[in-house]
């Protein structure tokens, strides 16, 4: 419907007859074509102008490379896609960024967007490149970049010089741990798009179209005062028989992306676990036989994930059970998994949901906020599921839909600060891998303690209903007021009532608008806004990519008071 059209009072009546199921999952997916429409903005990268001068250059998109290097039919995890929302700089940070399968080896891909100015590299760009970085060094996978790239964005520099340094830096240490590094260089990189090649285990570059040098002719001309052309300066034919950083010369883009799945294939890769989990559906003959050593079968969620639109309120206040989630994202009844979820302290600190279960056909330990506020019995019953997921060596889900934990003098006495401690004590020296989800709301030190960006979960999404602050809007605004009401007090001085509900409103408007999911993905604080429908199948690539990686869980937790 456009803004001209109105409904008729037939559609209206419709609109207002909506069950509450049906009025929350059009909430929703009024969320996702808001997500949608910013993904695009990231696809359409430099505008239809420079997508089609690159096209006609007989050059491919980013996405469209990455396409044909993964394998066939298997699936793109793309991160931080909508990096650099709300600056000046294009959604997206010039850089595609994920997790593909190449010759059926999860690999961390990054691509350049050469229609972002050239693929030149500004603040954001650095901040998505160092996060693809840290997941590929904690999940033990080789990294793929295809670099097309104009080095700094110079007007910039002051803020990408000093940092950018770590990007080389990785990439040497990614070496040393034996986690191969690959660079296919389809066209000018230059400057700092020059050392991405040169410090790869290997490079690939394209014939009569790469170009690599730590100078253009420009440059050489004003330093040295050296006349040379390009090809002669840095191209790649003279990498490839005469400086020798080329290790394989490309006649065409698809060369090289050949050669490049020819260089994983041969990397002898093997992940950490080699346990193969199979759908139920898809299990046949032996394969589907329990008895067959390294296979597990794995069963559908009890209920569709598709009905998790239906699920979640309009209102971040109204509560929801997390079970409800949880049997929509988790295994169903198998040979392997004789109830979907084992709930741990059902009777105790409810309003914290912690169980036991499946994804995927791979164990997890699942902490999931029920009624929002974090007691001292949820906090104590945290700390001892966390320690117990260690003791087994099992991955932890943490869903988040928390206001924070309880205040007020009762809870105060009775330890509320301890407690809370202990959980963040527990989240923070916890040694398996941790992935958050923030499904709701995930306020104040709750954020913290349900594992929070600033702890290092391998992996973190959000939901596009989520929201994420110091604390709700109201909360702080009102907070705010009784402050300024105090001091006027203090003062002998009268109150304005007018400008304290002005305050109030833009302060509630502020934090609103700072706390929704498009601000805090741009920021980088998630790996990405998700369809709450994909979670299922995006948790179960993670957990496969953390099997790459040999993880044990610890002992050893500090004091905890």
């Amino acid at each position: 419907m456009t803004a001209t059209e109105t409904e008729s009072p037939e559609a209206t009546e419709a609109v207002e007859a909506l069950t509450p199921e049906a009025e929350r999952r059009r909430h929703l997916l009024g969320k996702l074509a808001d997500v949608d429409a910013e993904h695009a903005k990231a696809v359409a990268g430099g505008g239809e102008k420079y997508v089609a001068r690159h096209h006609e250059r007989g050059k491919l998109l980013p996405r469209e490379r990455i396409e044909l290097l993964i394998d066939e039919g298997s699936a793109f995890l793309e991160l931080s896609p909508l990096a650099g929302w709300g600056t000046d700089f294009t959604v997206g940070a010039s850089v595609v960024c994920g997790i593909g399968v190449v010759e059926g080896v999860e690999c961390m891909i990054t691509a350049n967007d050469p229609t972002v100015k050239g693929g030149a590299s500004n603040p954001w760009t650095l901040k998505k490149i160092f996060r693809a970085s840290q997941i590929a060094e904690e999940n033990g996978l080789p990294t793929v970049s295809l670099v097309e790239s104009a080095g700094a964005d110079l007007p910039t520099q002051k803020e990408i010089f000093i940092p950018g340094g770590k990007l080389f830096r990785d990439l040497t240490r990614a070496s040393a741990r034996k986690q191969p590094t690959i660079a296919l260089v389809f066209g000018s990189s230059t400057a700092g798009g020059a050392y991405v090649p040169g410090l790869s285990d290997y490079t690939v570059m394209v014939k009569e179209r790469a170009q690599v040098f730590l100078a253009g002719p420009p440059l050489v001309k004003m330093a040295t005062g050296e006349e040379s052309d390009e090809e002669t300066l840095g191209g790649a034919e003279m990498h490839a028989r005469t400086s020798g950083l080329a290790d394989y010369l490309a006649e065409d883009e698809l060369d090289a992306i050949r050669i490049g799945r020819r260089i994983i294939a041969r990397l002898n890769w093997r992940k950490a676990s080699e346990t193969a989990y199979v759908p139920a559906a898809l299990a046949t003959g032996s394969a589907g036989d329990m008895g067959v050593p390294g296979v597990v079968t794995y069963a559908e969620p009890e209920h569709d994930p598709e009905t998790l639109l239906d699920l979640i309120p309009t209102d971040l206040k109204e509560p929801f059970d997390p079970r409800e989630v949880i049997v929509r994202l988790v295994d169903g009844v198998s040979a392997t998994n004789e109830v979907p979820f084992d709930e741990f302290k059902p009777l105790y600190g409810s309003s914290l949901v912690t169980g036991w279960a499946r994804l995927h056909g791979r164990p997890i330990g699942i902490l999931a906020n029920a009624q929002g506020v974090l007691f001292s019995e949820e906090a104590q019953k945290a700390t001892q599921f966390i320690q117990l997921a260690n003791q087994k060596n099992t991955p932890l889900l943490f869903l988040h839909n928390t206001t924070g934990y309880m205040v007020g003098a009762e809870y105060e006495q009775g330890g509320i600060i301890r407690h809370g401690s202990a959980m963040i004590n527990a989240v923070s020296n916890s040694k398996v891998p941790h992935i958050s989800v923030l499904i709701g709301a995930s306020y104040g030190a709750g954020n913290y303690g349900m594992n929070g960006r600033a702890y290092d979960p391998r992996f973190l999404f959000t939901w596009p209903n989520a929201k994420s602050a110091v604390m709700g809007p109201q909360q702080l605004a009102g907070v705010l007021s009784i402050v300024s009401r105090a001091a006027a007090e203090a003062k002998g001085k009268p109150y304005d009532e007018e400008a304290d509900a002005g305050m109030r409103a833009m302060v509630e408007s502020m934090i609103e608008e700072q706390s929704l999911p498009f601000v805090l993905s741009g920021m980088l604080y998630d790996d990405g806004v998700i369809d709450p429908r994909d979670t299922r199948t995006i948790l179960g690539i993670c957990l496969s990519v953390i099997d790459n990686a040999p993880f044990e869980g610890t002992d050893r937790f500090g004091v905890f008071r």
